[in-house]
């Protein structure tokens, strides 16, 4: 880590559906910074007065800026931090971005059992993940990394099934397709970089101790 970000607190925040949310719910403890936005072509953006940079990027790369320390901090979908398999402190379950890992198949062609999937080909962004769950069940599978609109997998011939998120099932029903087994949930997690965890301890453990504090009486008032 360079001496001259020891007075920074540099945070990662992903672009996308869970970086409105974050920045809010950081804004509540007093982490903010003029011009901070997603839609920014400023990439970091400072908070000179309380030494706090942020670092907005593609959501798949904050547990990478995490891992290697060009970020003390991120927030990031469990899902994409399993996925990525970097070496960082998970600290908080954050709550918000809610939703879960499943394995969907053509409604049209449901096979009977789990297992009679074995030895087919699912298309993913989480194939690590994928591959976790099927060797739990004994199936080996071909993984077909996918960036986008997995469902088409499917539709087009690509697989014989998907993993992938869902939070309200609409788009499954609408390409007919259906769920067939739960992997997992997953929220939006806060996450350190080890050494900053270190050298920096005593205002990520703040930080933490506020952000629990926000969330337990937000939760209380519900």
């Amino acid at each position: 880590m360079q001496d001259s970000n020891m007075e920074y607190l540099t945070i990662a925040l992903p672009k996308g559906k869970l970086f409105s949310l974050s920045a809010d719910l950081l804004a509540k403890i007093g982490y903010t910074a003029d011009g901070l936005s997603d839609k920014s072509r400023k990439l970091v953006i400072t908070n000179e007065e309380k030494k706090i940079k942020f670092i907005v990027s593609k959501t798949a790369d904050v547990p990478t800026y995490v891992e290697y320390g060009a970020a003390d901090i991120g927030i990031i979908g469990k899902d994409v931090l399993l996925e990525s398999e970097k070496d960082v402190y998970e600290l908080l379950d954050l709550g918000f971005g809610k939703c879960h890992l499943m394995m969907a198949v053509p409604r049209d062609e449901k096979r009977p059992t789990l297992m009679d999937y074995a030895h087919t080909r699912v298309a993913t962004k989480f194939p690590h993940i994928a591959e976790r769950f099927f060797n739990e069940h004994g199936m080996q599978m071909e993984y077909i990394k996918l960036n986008g609109s997995i469902e088409l997998g499917p539709i087009v011939g690509l697989s014989e099934s998907i993993v992938d998120i869902v939070e309200t099932g609409t788009t499954l029903k609408e390409n007919n397709l259906e769920e067939i087994a739960w992997i997992m949930g997953a929220s939006a997690r806060l996450i350190a970089n080890r050494v900053s965890f270190k050298m920096k301890f005593d205002r990520i453990h703040t930080m933490v101790r506020d952000l629990r504090s926000i969330l337990e009486s937000e939760a209380a008032a519900k």
